[in-house]
């Protein structure tokens, strides 16, 4: 695979675009006949203050739960992302002080996911510091952490989930499509004085239950139903 550089020239409404981009050599083109192209896509966007802040504030609580120096883990938790979890053409290490909106958003993603998969304690809440709370809440949902305060958590079916309401009933129906929220026992008592209320104090949202939320959860799907 050979990398070049390019420019987008013209961008139409159906979003196809003209690129121009030079070949580092025509010969070597011509010989290995280059027909298809991945065409990678960077985000011109710079890094927001906002992310950064949550950035460093994630990346001090790791420091401290691990016991290494902060630069230390900064630069560990760079490389095991960039090796592991960045999949754009010709990624390489970069630097929160200039890399682009969306890998910031992807690093912040894979920092929440590592806290909540090993337990590592956050003085602010992590639903404060998530980028996308959808991507939040599912992480929440599959380390079975209430996406409040981080304990142990089940699921609460919000209001107008498919899967119903009203005492167990709702344990003998098919609970993928459902829109759940993990939460503590506690959250999930509060929860039920005022759903509303409590997403918007929060900030969270439900998503829709899948299969393989359903088998983390032991919930029914639809092919084990009672019919």
């Amino acid at each position: 695979m050979e990398i070049v550089g390019g420019k987008i020239i013209r961008m139409d409404e159906d979003g196809s675009v003209l690129i121009c981009a030079g070949l580092p050599s025509i010969d070597r083109a011509a010989l290995r006949k280059y027909d298809k192209v991945l065409v990678g896509l960077p985000d011109g966007r710079r890094i927001s203050p906002e992310q950064r802040r949550k950035c460093y504030a994630m990346l001090n609580e790791i420091s401290e739960w691990s016991g290494e120096l902060p630069e230390r883990m900064k630069q560990i938790m760079k490389i095991d992302f960039c090796v592991n979890r960045l999949q754009a053409i010709g990624s390489k290490m970069f630097s929160l002080s200039d890399v682009d909106v969306t890998t910031a958003r992807e690093f912040i993603d894979y920092l929440i996911n590592f806290m909540l998969e090993n337990g590592v304690p956050s003085r602010v809440p992590l639903y404060e510091l998530c980028d996308d709370v959808r991507r939040y809440v599912y992480a929440c949902l599959m380390n079975k952490a209430c996406a409040v305060c981080g304990r142990k958590a089940d699921v609460h079916h919000l209001s107008g989930s498919r899967a119903g309401h009203g005492g167990l009933a709702w344990r003998e129906k098919d609970q993928t499509g459902a829109k759940v929220l993990p939460l503590c026992r506690e959250h999930h008592r509060i929860i039920h004085d005022g759903e509303k209320e409590f997403l918007e104090k929060y900030h969270l949202e439900g998503i829709q239950m899948t299969k393989e939320i359903a088998r983390l959860y032991k919930a029914k799907m639809k092919d084990e139903v009672k019919q």
